[in-house]
């Protein structure tokens, strides 16, 4: 028998970041490892990822990162990861594995240690073994995973819809799902992202009809906007493009790569002679597919708005398409985004995310998958609290009882000893990195208090120069503001500053003259202009003194 603890670095009570630990006695399997878009509140924070020092701590006994499928909320974090773990094992199929491989050579990162499943191939580790099953996705190659243990099988689904009308890559094995049920499921980890709508996701999660009326009703240009890797939609927009005289212009060499290879590959299927280049942007109707890789959303479609981008300006006749409905998370930068779009005299089309949906599982779908897994213990992941707990109700109605429906936040750790919930208090502690640019470094609380600052009451710099010898004020105080005060407005202020600082920095030279405590001039120069800015302007900019000697 073992010691199992299920608990979660990322992903509950939230969108994005999911990553699941597993630990069955010393023996560690991680779950995903994605990020998140941050909403504004982080200033110049491009994502964010889940802390791993868990990982960090106990490498020797990983036994590797399976990842379900390729997109950002589930694999946007193995760059950084890699950066300090290079050698841990990543799980993932062969289109999954693809597009990591993209991001990390965007970010010029080498080493990696992959490993590629197949759906359907058992994977052993010593008493433990993986199962990956093949489930439905708006992208191909998406798997859940089955852990089988001695005390019975933990099935992760990570996203999923039941989808008849998608075969493929795209299918769902059902009769897979349904051994593994008859077999005995300990515990199930079901997403929860759409647990509070009613009915199946499908077939609200198909378009097409929805594009080839943009179509139609468009003559002109028409910009269209995709998630990243949502492959489904890409197929839908090519299919409803090669029933009319319209090329498709791909934008961004990650987009134009991602396609190419899964045109070779056989996961997208498209007439080439539909793809147009750069000669086609400005002829009357072509269709400019653009995507956002890593950074926030719609963030190249806000590039073409704002006018910073080489190729595209947007006119008149443009119509801009934003292919996927809103979703939590992203309804107000959408609503900004459309105002923006109608401010430059374009037309804008979004699709409804009351009558459309992404290839998420609903209400119905939900209790399909519990009513094929049957588990003993069930534990609502992936959404925002309110969606858990409506995860949660689906599973109280078919019958599987509320002390054994697990509720948890990131950090609180499941543990069954013998096959039983210990109603274990046990806690990890659990953090955000914070993601700048191409900085592969944690920002920091303090970097973003700065920020804060800044942006909110701006900066004041007080340069002033001392003889080397006398200690003497020989030039200065100098005052250099930036967004604080508007400087032509505001000289007797100005003027009032310069005084103060010069009374504080000659008072702490007379006091020393002989060693002069720099450190001590600038906090005192810091502390009484904050108090007299406050006084005058309500306003708290950051200070900073610079003090030289010649």
């Amino acid at each position: 028998m073992s010691k199992i603890k299920i608990f979660s670095l990322g992903g509950l009570n939230e969108n994005g970041k999911n990553m699941y630990i597993i630990n069955v006695d010393k023996d560690i399997f991680v779950f995903d490892a994605g990020l998140k878009y941050d909403n504004d509140s982080n200033l110049g924070i491009d994502y964010i990822i889940p802390n791993y020092d868990y990982l960090i701590k106990n490498i020797k006994n990983v036994k590797g990162i399976f990842l379900t499928h390729g997109h950002e909320g589930n694999m946007g974090a193995i760059p950084d990861i890699l950066e300090q773990l290079p050698d841990v094992p990543v799980y993932g199929t062969k289109l999954t594995l693809e597009i990591v491989k993209n991001d990390l050579t965007e970010e010029q990162i080498s080493k990696a240690n992959f490993k590629e499943i197949r759906p359907h191939s058992k994977l052993s580790f010593g008493k433990n073994a993986l199962f990956p099953i093949s489930v439905t996705h708006s992208i191909p190659d998406a798997v859940c995973y089955v852990l089988y243990t001695e005390d019975g099988a933990i099935v992760y689904t990570g996203d999923f819809v039941f989808d008849s009308t998608m075969m493929g890559a795209y299918k769902t094995d059902i009769g897979k799902l349904a051994y593994v049920g008859k077999q005995g499921v300990l515990c199930l980890l079901a997403e929860s992202f759409y647990a509070d709508k009613t009915g199946h996701t499908s077939p609200n999660n198909r378009v097409a009809g929805f594009i080839r009326e943009v179509l139609h009703k468009n003559e002109n240009r028409i910009i269209a906007t995709v998630l990243p890797a949502h492959f489904y939609r890409i197929q839908e927009i090519f299919n409803e493009v090669s029933k009319t005289h319209r090329k498709v212009v791909i934008m961004g060499k990650t987009l134009q790569d991602m396609i190419n290879k899964a045109i070779s590959q056989g996961y997208l299927t498209i007439d080439q002679s539909k793809i147009g280049s750069l000669t086609d942007i400005e002829t009357k109707n072509p269709l400019i597919l653009i995507s956002d890789e890593k950074e926030k959303p719609f963030a190249n479609l806000e590039r073409i708005i704002k006018g910073y981008d080489k190729f595209i300006k947007i006119k008149e006749t443009d119509t801009i398409f934003i292919t996927e409905p809103s979703y939590p998370g992203i309804e107000k930068r959408m609503a900004i985004i459309m105002d923006e779009i109608a401010m430059l005299g374009a037309n804008a089309v979004s699709l409804s995310s009351k009558k459309h949906l992404l290839h998420h599982a609903s209400r119905e779908d939900l209790m399909l998958m519990i009513n094929l897994m049957n588990p003993k213990y069930y534990m609502p992941v992936k959404g925002e609290y309110r969606h858990q707990y409506a995860n949660a109700e689906i599973a109280e109605e078919l019958g599987i009882p509320v002390e054994n429906i697990l509720l948890k936040q990131n950090g609180d750790v499941v543990e069954f000893v013998k096959g039983k919930n210990t109603n274990s208090t046990e806690h990890i502690q659990v953090d955000e990195i914070l993601i700048d640019g191409k900085n592969q470094g944690d920002i920091g609380d303090l970097v973003l208090k700065d920020r804060e600052m800044l942006g909110e009451n701006g900066i004041v710099i007080i340069s002033c120069t001392l003889d080397k010898n006398t200690k003497a004020i020989v030039g200065g105080p100098e005052i250099i503001t930036r967004g604080f005060i508007y400087v032509k407005e505001s000289q007797d202020l100005l003027e009032e500053t310069k005084t103060i600082s010069k009374e504080v920095i000659e008072t702490s030279i007379v006091t020393n003259a002989k060693r002069v405590d720099y450190s001590k001039i600038k906090n005192d120069v810091r502390d009484v202009l904050g108090k007299f800015f406050y006084k005058e302007t309500e306003s708290k900019p950051m200070i900073i003194t610079v003090i030289q000697e010649i």
